[in-house]
């Protein structure tokens, strides 16, 4: 099958450091070449992949620092859908922004959605509900019920990639990006209260500045409060398998959460708030503790150790591995081929002939 893969521009694919939906379209492309299929990536010039790619940008977005960013989005989207009679199918990773030129299209897309639909985004997935939409988990769907949900596929990850560590070291761990919504600071203020390590390898966006100033940056003085920014891939396994266990307080629907998953398989037990899809990949009890708030979630380090690592790992290689994950796109992709298009320019001829 010839399919399209149209990759976000902000990181390269694979990321060096942070990027989880770079690393599962890197994860998914890099298996259906090996597969067999006829694989065009959409990405950054500086990417590396196994694939054919099409460029859009020299390098990440995000470090280029560029004032329009915007405008290398849409090519990367132009380029795409201008190349679109080559393909079987489009396998759509920017979300909205492809879904007007997807709609006039006669290749058939699917659009894996990766971030939440709030008040801002709603009306453009509401003007394009009849495109094929695929949700990262069952949460991620509440209140837009009236899209065409064609599947939930949950990401799955090489385990095997993933070192497993049977003694943990006494220090907690945060990973990901330093911001309000991932509740960077309840995880500081737990440490504090348990007088434990915490390491915080995460990132820090511009637009989180200000939220890190008032609540992240004083807490650093804290002899047990370590932010190490950034990591790579065998960095960031290394302090998972490493670490007591993965706080995560989100304060908002989180859609899928892939770092759970590559704690879980590191054997790392993970401790979240009930928020979005936390529910779908955490077993409570099982593989960590999902909690409702800040001092639940201190109680529920003090009891880490009833958690077993080893079962940790095997809840991720029976339900999120990468095979489980790649089946299930395939299945889709094949499905969607072979349905009739739903887009305004395969039906408009159809209709025409029928006045």
């Amino acid at each position: 099958m010839k399919i399209a893969q149209l990759a976000a521009l902000i990181e390269r694919i694979p990321p060096r450091r942070y990027g989880g939906v770079e690393r599962f379209v890197n994860y998914l492309t890099e298996e259906l070449v090996r597969r067999g299929h006829d694989v065009t990536l959409f990405a950054t010039a500086d990417s590396k992949t196994k694939a054919k790619l099409i460029s859009s940008a020299p390098h990440p977005l995000r470090e280029m620092y560029a004032a329009d960013t915007t405008a290398f989005t849409l090519l990367n989207v132009a380029k795409v859908y201008k190349n679109s009679a080559r393909f079987d199918i489009i396998h759509n990773q920017l979300d909205y922004y492809a879904l007007p030129t997807a709609d006039l299209s006669t290749t058939p897309t699917i659009t894996t959605l990766h971030g939440p639909i709030n008040p801002e985004n709603k009306q453009i997935y509401e003007e394009y509900k009849n495109q094929n939409f695929v949700s990262i988990s069952n949460a991620q769907r509440i209140g837009a019920d009236h899209l065409n949900w064609v599947s939930t596929i949950y990401h799955g990850i090489p385990v095997e990639n993933f070192q497993f560590g049977a003694k943990p070291k006494d220090y907690l761990l945060y990973v990901g990006r330093i911001s309000l919504e991932k509740g960077t600071h309840i995880a500081m203020n737990v440490a504090v209260t348990l007088n434990k390590k915490l390491i915080i390898a995460a990132k820090l966006d511009k637009a989180d500045i200000d939220y890190f100033n008032q609540y992240v940056a004083p807490r650093l003085y804290n002899k047990n409060i370590s932010w190490i920014g950034e990591v790579t891939d065998n960095e960031r396994n290394k302090l998972m398998s490493s670490a007591l266990c993965l706080l995560h307080p989100v304060t908002w629907p989180e859609p899928f959460g892939l770092t759970l998953i590559e704690a879980m398989a590191c054997g790392c037990p993970v401790i979240a708030f009930r928020e979005g899809s936390i529910p779908e990949i955490v077993i409570n009890k099982k593989t960590g503790f999902v909690v409702e708030k800040e001092k639940e979630m201190i109680h529920a380090v003090e009891k880490i150790s009833s958690i077993s690592r080893p079962a940790c790992r095997k809840h991720i290689e029976k339900n999120f591995n990468l095979k489980k994950m790649v089946d299930a796109y395939e299945k889709l992709y094949y499905k969607i081929v072979n349905e009739k298009p739903k887009t305004h320019a395969a039906q408009k001829p159809q209709e025409n002939k029928q006045r």
